[in-house]
């Protein structure tokens, strides 16, 4: 019988750990990678509409106010507000123009209102043939408000 050496029936073992040096080479050529093209990419710029300013106030403004209840009143510049149905809101500001169809028809709004009830009321204003329709805007120092219709 011929003698079987030890040498032989050594299997060699499979390493179970992952080699981490591929994988930090990747990594930092990716570093190097964002590093230099980051000062290259050009910032957006998002050109928001200013507000301007009426360099006369009209004398004859119609105010529509939407309550934080949703409710509307109907101002005629300067008496007191008075409370108005949507349903009657285009007869109600077409009489208050008296046929000057020129006459700016303010909307503002308390900032818990919904935009969409907003746009409600600027639609059915619009449709009803009143040309001039803004919205009231309040600068962020002053407290008044300003419009440009």
């Amino acid at each position: 019988m011929a003698a079987i050496s030890s040498r032989g029936s050594r299997r060699r073992r499979t390493i179970n750990e992952i080699n981490m040096v591929p994988f930090i080479d990747v990594m930092l050529v990716l570093l190097i990678i964002f590093m230099v093209s980051a000062p290259l990419i050009t910032t957006g710029l998002v050109d928001l509409p200013s507000v301007g300013r009426s360099k006369t106030q009209p004398q004859h403004v119609i105010h529509v106010i939407v309550g934080a209840d949703e409710k509307l009143k109907l101002k005629l510049d300067k008496q007191e507000p008075e409370s108005l149905q949507i349903s009657r809101l285009a007869e109600r500001v077409k009489a208050a123009q008296a046929g000057d169809a020129t006459t700016p028809v303010v909307i503002s709004a308390d900032k818990s209102v919904k935009y969409e009830a907003v746009v409600k009321v600027m639609d059915i204003l619009q449709s009803a043939g009143i040309q001039r329709v803004g919205l009231a805007v309040r600068n962020g120092s002053a407290e008044s408000s300003e419009h440009k219709p």
